[in-house]
């Protein structure tokens, strides 16, 4: 499997995998998030301070829509809206506790899930797969996923 192209046919096929071992984990939170909110939620945890413009942005979307994400979040009291010390007139978007909770119970299942599936690799295979990816991850770059000029990479 000299050829680029084979390789990454077969890198699309095991990313479809990772995918499946990491929706099904999502799946089985409770309460379940649709994947534009947790977007929404994973992107303003990774921020730190943002604000609906930024937020946008980031998501590739006209204000408003993303101003409709936030309404849903806002109502179910994972997101909280506070003016902005440093200008009155901006919104800072904020997580709230329960939305800390959901994005740590998040990461917990899908590390478990991923760790599920790498039992049944020897420990070799592992390291290999560790450089790997890494090797990849480091081609790749920060910015360079579709849609992500941010380089902030989604739930």
């Amino acid at each position: 499997m000299d050829r680029v192209t084979d390789v990454a046919a077969a890198m699309e096929s095991t990313v479809e995998s990772l995918l499946g071992v990491l929706e099904s984990a999502r799946l089985a939170q409770s309460p379940a998030v649709p994947p534009a909110q947790l977007r929404v939620l994973t992107i303003i945890a990774r921020a730190g301070h943002t604000n609906m413009s930024r937020l946008a942005e980031a998501l590739d979307v006209v204000p408003s829509s993303a101003s409709r994400l936030c309404d849903r979040l806002e109502a179910t009291g994972m997101l909280r809206r506070v003016p902005d010390p440093r200008d009155r007139r901006e919104v800072r978007l904020l997580l709230t506790p329960a939305a800390q909770r959901l994005l740590e119970d998040l990461r917990e299942r899908r590390r478990s899930a991923l760790a599920e599936v790498l039992e049944r690799m020897s420990p070799t295979s592992r390291q290999e797969l560790v450089r790997a990816m890494a090797a990849f991850d480091t081609a790749a770059g920060p910015a360079t996923v579709a849609g992500d000029k941010d380089g902030l990479r989604s739930a």
